[in-house]
């Protein structure tokens, strides 16, 4: 009914074939969080030198939309993975960000929210 190599696949996996598995695993998780612990990181330095831990006294937010250009490409989530892999795309053309209207940024809602 089934072979012995069916019954056990991992049979032929060796020590270093499973840890190059577990290392890659490690190095998949680690770029996921990546980004997660540096915004940790950074608003826990502010935080301990008295800044504000959103902008670090900056008074200004970057767009989560346009990432602070103030323009996006009109070909959407694609145009915007095909540009990160270094090509250009000739036929999209870029249009102002509708949610930043074109500026790029935001006044920090925690600091201009305690001016005077």
């Amino acid at each position: 009914m089934f072979t012995e190599d069916e019954i056990n696949p991992m049979e032929n996996v060796t020590a270093s074939e499973l840890a190059g598995f577990a290392v890659g695993a490690l190095l998949v998780c680690a770029t996921i969080s990546a980004p997660r612990i540096d915004a940790f990181i950074s608003s826990s330095q502010r935080r301990s030198l008295g800044m504000c831990k959103r902008c670090g006294d900056l008074r200004m937010i970057a767009c989560s939309k346009c990432k602070g250009v103030g323009s996006t490409k009109s070909g959407g989530v694609f145009a915007e993975l095909y540009e990160s892999f270094g090509k250009d795309e000739p036929n999209a053309p870029s249009i102002p960000c509708t949610r930043c209207n074109a500026k790029g940024r935001f006044p920090c809602p925690d600091c201009c929210s305690q001016m005077p």
